[in-house]
């Protein structure tokens, strides 16, 4: 799915413009990405967003074949709630 077929798909259901879910999940996105810049997570009803560190660790450069090293960094960590993790089991 496209984010324009997302917007659609928000707008329909939720019986509004399509600019106005753009808006919306635009604003979503732009809150969820600056609390996780400042160190939080972010609880909604869909799950849990939060940022987790990445350890350096050794890795192996496909093209050469000689060893690298992988510096650590932080990645966006998703655990799905409890009734998202139920719809794709039924």
């Amino acid at each position: 799915m496209t984010k324009n077929d997302f917007i659609t798909d928000v707008a329909i259901k939720a019986g509004l413009s399509r600019k106005n879910a753009a808006a919306a999940i635009n604003a979503f996105t732009a809150v969820v990405s600056k609390c996780l810049k400042e160190g939080d997570s972010v609880q909604t009803g869909l799950g849990i967003f939060e940022v987790k560190k990445r350890a350096a660790r050794n890795g192996i450069n496909p093209t050469t074949k000689e060893p690298i090293a992988i510096p650590e960094k932080n990645v966006v960590h998703f655990k799905a709630g409890a009734a998202v993790r139920k719809t794709i089991n039924e």
